[in-house]
């Protein structure tokens, strides 16, 4: 089955979609982004995440992934997700799934 593509910036995602992220990159997502042509014909770096029913590009350069990753709590100094982070996160998706 084909999932719709959805090309969004990473400060317009949903708290759901952000806690996936998170745990579906523990380590940070700098080293995950990939390039593709928007549809001006540009190339646009971007993190690619899957959910059950869609295929996000969630855009963002080299130097904005490490920010984020530098400016949220839920990573430590390393750039890891935290085990306290971790927990939270899922607890709250488990929440949204009931």
């Amino acid at each position: 089955m084909n999932k719709p593509r959805i090309v969004k910036d990473f400060e317009k995602l949903t708290d759901e979609v952000l806690a996936q992220i998170k745990l579906e990159y523990p380590y940070g997502f700098e080293k995950k982004l990939i390039l593709f042509k928007n549809k001006e014909g540009k190339l646009v770096s971007a993190l690619p995440f899957e959910t059950e029913t869609y295929y996000y590009l969630i855009r963002m350069t080299i130097k904005e992934a490490q920010q984020i990753i530098e400016e949220d709590d839920d990573y430590d100094d390393d750039g890891n997700l935290t085990v306290e982070a971790i927990e939270k996160l899922e607890d709250e998706l488990e929440e949204a799934e009931d």
